[in-house]
This record gives C-alpha cells, sequence and structure tokens, in this order.
C-alpha cells in the first residue's frame, strides 16, 4: 500500500471523483468533450495531486500540491454551477457535489495548514 492511501482526504478525492463521474454521466453528447470532460478531469486531478505530493522529499515541497489540489476542487464546483444553469444537473445533484466539494476543502486546508505549521515549528 502506498502512503497517500492511507490520507482520509486522499480517500475522500476518490469518492468525490466517483461522485461527480456519476453525476455527469448523463450530460448529453455534445458536452462529451466539454462540462462533461472538463468536470471530470478537475475533479480527478484532486487526487491525483495529493497522491503526486506524498511522493516528495519534504513537507515543503508537498504543499504547493495540496494548493493545486484545493483549486481543482473550486474549479469543480465552478463548472458545477455552470452545469446546473444549464440544466444539466438538478438541484439535488448540484447540492452533492456542492457539499462534498465544501468537506474537501476544509479537508485539504487542514492538511496544508498541517504541513506549513509543522514548517514553521521546526528549529
Amino acid at each position: 500500500m502506498f502512503n497517500f492511501e492511507k490520507l482520509e482526504v486522499w480517500q475522500k478525492a476518490i469518492d468525490f471523483a466517483d461522485l461527480v463521474y456519476n453525476q455527469t454521466r448523463h450530460f448529453p453528447a455534445d458536452e462529451r468533450f466539454g462540462l462533461t470532460n472538463q468536470m471530470r478531469r478537475a475533479a480527478v486531478s484532486i487526487s491525483s495531486n495529493i497522491a503526486e505530493g506524498s511522493s516528495r522529499s519534504s513537507k515543503s515541497d508537498f504543499a504547493p500540491f495540496i494548493e493545486i489540489a484545493t483549486g481543482s476542487v473550486f474549479e469543480t464546483v465552478s463548472q458545477a454551477f455552470i452545469a446546473q444553469r444549464q440544466s444539466l444537473l438538478s438541484e439535488d445533484q448540484f447540492g452533492s457535489i456542492y457539499t462534498d466539494a465544501e468537506e474537501l476543502s476544509r479537508m485539504l486546508s487542514g492538511l496544508r495548514k498541517s504541513l506549513l505549521s509543522t514548517l514553521n515549528s521546526q528549529p
């Protein structure tokens, strides 16, 4: 087992990607290379950046990957707003993505603070 697999935030990111895939599965075919692809790529990027960052040799090298992962959460939410406005997501589907994104964002923020506070407390 890789170290990143033990991180609760990585597991949540995988669940979030599953959610986005499931919610975009019934988007129209003409969105396949548009919003469907954009939302899925952003959602997949979250767990990917956590995994890649965890491979770095120092916590200071890991932290920027958490920032990128957080940006991908925000990207997915922004795209979900557009999908809802275009009637591609129901209010419930949007709410599910939004709620999970909020939790994931809080978890990522906590991890980033933990990484940075460890660095700041070293002599």
